[in-house]
């Protein structure tokens, strides 16, 4: 690797290293100085410092430390920007002169909060906004997603996005960081956040990676403080037994040059049998203490499939049954529950039925890459090479994931004449 080659690996490891902290160190900024959007920036800043500073110098001993002090900085000196041009102009209103006044400086902050991430996930849950600005905002504030990223995610232009997240943090301008007396009220959002930024760290949209880690961890961690908040809540045990569930599958997901594997052709023994073991007391709990929700039925669906010693003995009767009820659960408008039942009614009704379900999904999932990718396995199971090729290629030119591309192009690959 030539020098110019190895500095920019090391470049991209220290960003990757420092945005692992970003949800941390935004947190502690905003309950410290408030200011959610100036807060943010400087969190930006300090980053781009560490992607410089640390190829060169060594990551600090307390990379989050370091990073909050770096963004404290760089927020103080704009506040005292703003103080300042603030007293001169009042000082000017009233023809005073203009060192008559002096710019305090901002509060001296307070020692960090071991985690201020949660209490981040109730300020961008705040019932001012809209329910698809707080999702916004979570998913680029605590998960660090980029508004690109959010938009594939939620299947609408990027500008849609962009134009939510900055007229959430106009909203949120002189909030309270803490955690509110009615919080719970945000919780629905709350929930949906972190299975959306669960759902990026386990399969990243784009880029080279199969999964995102940084991300999948702190959703689990961050699920898991709220199931110690509220234990007997059956919606956040359920999308906790969910994260563990569909986690457990992560060793098996890539073969050893890193390709992607199909679930039904996975290495069953490579699955984590603590998490699963974990996972399904959950769904059993929180299925014991209805009302039954969404995160109820995927996760029982999650645990159907893990619990399964092979493919072959899925049980996809019991598959159907939940999918039947999580699309009658759903959210208005939520395509990809219909596109997971499509499969289903497929293994138990044979693929010609999968594919009238995935022709009734055209309108609503348009040309988006999984509709393509189920439609190639489900020709491909008919027997249709050719139809099975196609869509497989069509899926591949759809997807910004370069596993994702490699992995649908050699399954069209095996399928050529």
């Amino acid at each position: 690797m030539s020098g110019d080659a190895a500095g920019a690996a090391r470049a991209a490891e220290a960003a990757r290293a420092a945005a692992g902290h970003a949800p941390q160190v935004l947190g502690a900024l905003v309950r410290r100085y408030g200011h959610f959007d100036l807060a943010e920036d400087a969190v930006q800043e300090a980053l781009l410092a560490a992607a410089r500073q640390w190829p060169e110098r060594g990551a600090p001993e307390n990379p989050r430390g370091w990073l909050i002090q770096v963004a404290s900085r760089r927020l103080t000196d704009v506040l005292r920007a703003e103080r300042a041009r603030r007293l001169r102009e009042e000082a000017q209103a009233r023809l005073l002169p203009r060192d008559a006044h002096t710019a305090p400086a901002p509060d001296a902050p307070r020692g960090p909060a071991e985690d201020d991430t949660l209490t981040l996930l109730y300020l961008c849950c705040h019932p001012d906004l809209s329910p698809a600005s707080q999702v916004a905002l979570t998913l680029r504030a605590v998960g660090g997603l980029t508004t690109a990223e959010i938009a594939r995610a939620y299947l609408v232009p990027e500008a849609t996005v962009a134009q939510r997240i900055s007229r959430a943090k106009r909203q949120l301008r002189g909030a309270e960081f803490r955690r509110p007396d009615r919080w719970r009220e945000r919780l629905p959002a709350l929930l949906q956040v972190l299975y959306l930024i669960f759902t990026e760290g386990h399969t990243a949209t784009s880029g080279t990676a199969v999964r995102r880690a940084d991300l999948a961890v702190e959703a689990i961690r961050l699920a898991r403080a709220l199931h110690v908040l509220l234990p007997a809540d059956s919606e956040v045990t359920a999308l906790l037994a969910l994260m563990l569930l569909t986690d457990a599958r992560r060793a098996a997901r890539t073969d050893a040059a890193g390709e992607l594997v199909r679930l039904d052709e996975q290495d069953r023994t490579l699955w984590d049998p603590a998490a699963i073991a974990e996972g399904v007391a959950l769904v059993e709990r929180a299925l014991r203490h209805g009302p039954v929700g969404p995160y109820q039925l995927q996760a029982a669906i999650a645990a159907l499939h893990d619990e399964a010693a092979s493919a072959a003995e899925t049980d996809w009767p019991q598959i159907l049954a939940l999918y039947d009820l999580l699309v009658r659960a759903a959210p208005a408008g939520e395509p990809m529950a219909a596109l997971g039942r499509a499969v289903a009614v497929a293994m138990v009704h044979g693929p010609g039925a999968g594919l009238a379900e995935t022709d009734r999904l055209t309108e609503v999932l348009g040309g988006h890459h999984r509709l393509a990718a189920v439609r190639a396995h489900l020709l491909e199971l008919a027997g249709d090479r050719d139809g099975a090729r196609a869509a497989y290629q069509v899926a591949a030119a759809g997807t910004l994931s370069r596993p994702e591309q490699r992995y649908l192009r050699v399954r069209a690959s095996r399928l050529a004449p």
